[in-house]
């Protein structure tokens, strides 16, 4: 009877393969988490998009926006018709409450904004704050 060779991969072989996932895995990375940081910003954005839709339709309810944001969600208000947000009031993408002040600067009715990774007003980068127009 004759036997068949089985023939497997030899350590160095397999070495080989190991160090071309690991270039490229090196090349692919780098772009990859430089999304991560736009698409947390372009998150915050749109969070702050639907804020703004609860805050004017709260304003047409009750006559003013609101003194908190955790007021779009219960009230002791008589002309409160709420919830305006669906759910609980969800953090930025840092996971830090949004930045709400009623009365706004600069003459505006309100400031909305996200203070980035770090949480602090300022900041560059990761660290730089998103305010809603």
């Amino acid at each position: 009877m004759m036997q068949k060779n089985k023939r497997g991969f030899t350590l160095i072989e397999l070495l080989i393969v190991i160090v071309i996932i690991g270039l490229l895995a090196s090349l692919v990375a780098p772009a990859m988490f430089s999304k991560v940081s736009s698409s947390q910003k372009k998150t915050a954005a749109a969070q702050m998009q639907m804020f703004e839709t609860a805050l004017d339709t709260y304003r047409l309810d009750n006559g003013d926006y609101p003194d908190t944001l955790e007021e779009l969600r219960k009230s002791d208000k008589p002309t409160w018709d709420g919830p305006y947000l669906p759910k609980d009031l969800p953090l930025d993408p840092w996971g830090n409450p949004y930045a709400y002040k009623k009365p706004g600067e600069d003459g505006k009715a309100y400031f909305l904004a996200s203070y980035g990774k770090d949480g602090q007003p300022g900041g560059e980068g990761d660290n730089e704050d998103i305010v809603h127009k």
